[in-house]
């Protein structure tokens, strides 16, 4: 596969997964029983799988590795942080689920958002 078609398939599993966990969150909210669907039980786990292959390969395409460059090494704390707040929001009974949604999309919008200017700082500083 190409550069071109690889990176098209991550930015596609990027799209796909926060769907999928935008569509989880909000069928939880509404106290419907998602977890009862088998295939949005297994769809977040394959299209994630692809996106950390296809991750892992364009790092190496483009010789650019985390806790080496620091803007992957931020894209990977964040995505750990991400982790952490999602499991939260989707949690059965968790208290604060709205806050942990909202900053799960947060740290969503800077793993992009360094992903796209390559910095830790969005090329700010």
């Amino acid at each position: 596969m190409t550069y071109s078609v690889v990176k098209l398939l991550h930015i596609a599993c990027v799209i796909i997964s926060i769907a999928l966990f935008i569509l989880r969150e909000a069928l939880q909210l509404q106290e419907k029983p998602w977890r009862h669907r088998m295939s949005l039980r297994i769809a977040p786990h394959v299209v994630d799988t692809v996106l950390l292959g296809s991750a892992l390969w364009l790092a190496f395409q483009i010789h650019q590795y985390p806790f080496v460059n620091s803007w992957l090494t931020a894209k990977v704390v964040v995505l750990f942080v991400y982790i952490l707040l999602a499991r939260q929001a989707l949690g059965e009974h968790t208290q604060h689920r709205l806050a942990y949604f909202f900053s799960a999309l947060l740290s969503v919008a800077y793993i992009v958002g360094v992903a796209i200017s390559h910095s830790p700082t969005w090329g700010v500083l």
